[in-house]
């Protein structure tokens, strides 16, 4: 009865095998979508709105595509960091919602994503946005105090991470989690995913070390990122702060989409504008 028991369980033994190595080897596809739309679809300008595309090095020798859009009497300035998938055309809506609150935009794709040069990689993702940050402070002579640094879903642990190095004005969190080990456990209940492991992008950690003003905007029916992980971000925060409840799912529960949803986030970044 053993043996036959064993013979049974076996094949299914190889197979969980099987998944955890290929989960293990090839986990950054997991995360990454690079190739989700990689063509730019729009510009700015097909929205009314002047922009320059510029080109930015990265510490370690990548180039990276982004835009920067400006308003005028620009009370900012908005350093943007986009989700997993897709690249920055695919942004659009952000880029008019910020120059419609009169904050200037520079939106970046990572290293792999748009036209960028590289492979993604979580360590990749911070040396992007350390380069885009020297950018907005040596190109644009921005203030940290000026600096808005914002991010959705993936892009927000890329900004917590920024954020957690220097003093920006505020940080706005859209639609995130408190770490990839996190989401991962609960999405894939089945596997050992703390064990397994190699990319953390662990947004709690980060804002222990964040002095700066958040902005945690979340839906209730988020269907990729559970709704309690923007509240835990926001008990984990330190004041000032504050929190938006939002609806919709995952990808169209987009800030952008309410004007009263707009308006609270322009009210807290006014709340913490940079004295001149």
């Amino acid at each position: 009865m053993r043996r036959m028991l064993w013979e049974l369980l076996l094949p299914l033994v190889i197979a969980y095998g099987a998944v955890l190595v290929l989960v293990y080897l090839f986990q950054s596809h997991l995360v990454f979508f690079p190739s989700t739309g990689r063509e730019a679809v729009v510009t700015p300008r097909s929205y009314g709105l002047h922009f320059e595309t510029v080109r930015i090095s990265t510490a370690d020798g990548e180039t990276l595509d982004a835009w920067w859009v400006p308003a005028e009497n620009a009370r900012g300035v908005v350093l943007f960091f986009h989700g997993n998938a897709g690249n920055i055309s695919h942004r659009i809506d952000y880029l008019q919602m910020f120059h419609r609150l009169r904050y200037s935009t520079l939106i970046v794709d990572y290293r792999g994503y748009g036209k960028s040069s590289g492979t993604p990689s979580e360590a990749g993702t911070y040396r992007d946005a350390g380069a885009a940050w020297q950018y907005l402070l040596t190109e644009r002579a921005a203030r940290p105090q000026d600096i808005v640094i914002a991010g959705e879903s993936l892009g927000a642990a890329v900004a917590t991470w920024l954020a957690a190095q220097i003093t920006p004005r505020a940080v706005v969190l859209l639609s995130t989690f408190t770490s990839v080990n996190d989401l991962g456990a609960q999405v894939y209940w089945f596997l050992p995913v703390r064990l397994l492991s190699r990319i953390g992008y662990d947004n709690l950690a980060n804002l222990k070390r964040i002095r700066a003003p958040v902005f945690v905007a979340h839906s209730r029916d988020d269907d990729i990122v559970p709704y309690t992980h923007g509240r835990k971000l926001f008990d984990a925060a330190a004041e000032p702060k504050a929190f938006l409840e939002m609806r919709g799912g995952h990808n169209d529960g987009f800030i952008f989409t309410q004007p009263e949803w707009v308006a609270a986030l322009g009210d807290f970044l006014d709340r913490h504008a940079a004295a001149k």
